[in-house]
């Protein structure tokens, strides 16, 4: 009698031939999590029986974070209904939801003592609105509980889910993140079940109906992509009026994944920083280590603090030209 064959986690990958796996340069090995504070904040994610983006997606930040008590929760399960080739999230037949989770979410919130907060999901093209409602009820359930929690949220594309954008809005987080994850080159093999400019056509409505909400988008680089396709998508965003943009090295999961095209450099890294600067971001975070609800917290006053400057250097400006005219 032959052996259970164990659940894939990947069973559409099961086919591709092998990737090696290229040992990582000295700039990007962390230490293994080894803290107490890691291990409570995984007590806490257990006890609640909330899911992570941050060990669903093997986050090489994990411990530095949760030592920090801090975790992006990802709701909707933990099962993806999408295949792209560089994601560690399992996929196939997705979860029932959990009535509870919202209140789930808000209580790790409340225990954590979290001042800002990351919210995520897996893909659930099953479901006539992609999750927006249930997104929209863990932001209402968060803010109840933790009324000076800020809430940033990172989406799915909500594709072919007419009026999702709009329920998620109206629940007003304070950051809507969606990442465009590469250049459009790279989608048909990276990201097949996602188009380029469903991405940015959901980052530029988020602005149209709240220009308020900070907008935030990021991508992976080392699949392939060169400096100039960097570029262009820094000025797609741009043209969408996203706030913030993050760059960080695409790390392979496993050989049979999308395979690992070279390690950018940090000097690299540095120098996307200062052309998104230029392109007029309120914040760019562009490192090896770099994901998007890495240090969000602290990103997210800094770019507050930012757009206060801006809009103060532009009501100088408004000033001095009424100024000239009326002399």
């Amino acid at each position: 009698m032959s052996a259970v064959e164990p659940h894939l986690r990947h069973p559409e990958k099961a086919h591709r031939p092998d990737n090696p796996v290229p040992r990582k340069p000295a700039w990007i090995r962390v230490k293994a999590p080894v803290s107490a504070e890691y291990n409570e904040t995984r007590r806490l994610m257990r006890d609640l029986k909330l899911n992570t983006v941050c060990e669903e997606a093997a986050c090489p930040n994990i411990g530095e974070c949760w030592a920090k008590g801090h975790a992006t929760v990802m709701i909707l399960g933990s099962v993806c209904t999408r295949a792209c080739a560089f994601c560690n999230i399992a996929t196939g037949r997705p979860d029932q939801l959990d009535p509870h989770e919202p209140q789930h979410v808000a209580e790790a919130a409340g225990r954590l003592g979290l001042s800002h907060i990351v919210i995520t999901s897996v893909d659930r093209d099953d479901l006539d609105d992609g999750g927006a409602r249930h997104f929209a009820e863990t932001i209402r359930a968060v803010r109840a509980a933790s009324p000076d929690t800020t809430i940033e949220i990172l989406t799915p594309d909500f594709k072919n889910k007419p009026g999702a954008v709009e329920i998620v809005v109206e629940a007003r987080p304070d950051v809507f993140n969606h990442n465009l994850e590469t250049a459009p080159r790279l989608y048909p093999s990276i990201r097949p079940g996602a188009r380029y400019f469903t991405s940015l056509q959901l980052l530029s409505r988020v602005k149209e109906l709240d220009p308020t909400i900070f907008t935030k988008s990021g991508i992976m680089v080392g699949l392939g992509e060169t400096a100039e396709e960097v570029g262009q998508v820094m000025d797609d965003l741009r043209a969408a009026d996203v706030d913030f943009m993050t760059i960080g090295q695409y790390l392979q999961p496993t050989p049979k994944h999308a395979r690992l095209d070279r390690f950018v450099t940090p000097e690299e890294f540095q120098s996307y920083e200062r052309i998104g600067r230029g392109k007029g971001f309120l914040m760019i975070s562009a490192s090896p280590l770099t994901r998007s609800s890495y240090h969000a917290g602290a990103d997210f006053e800094k770019m507050k603090a930012n757009r206060l400057a801006k809009l103060a250097a532009a009501s100088g400006s408004i000033d001095l030209i009424a100024l000239a005219q009326g002399a």
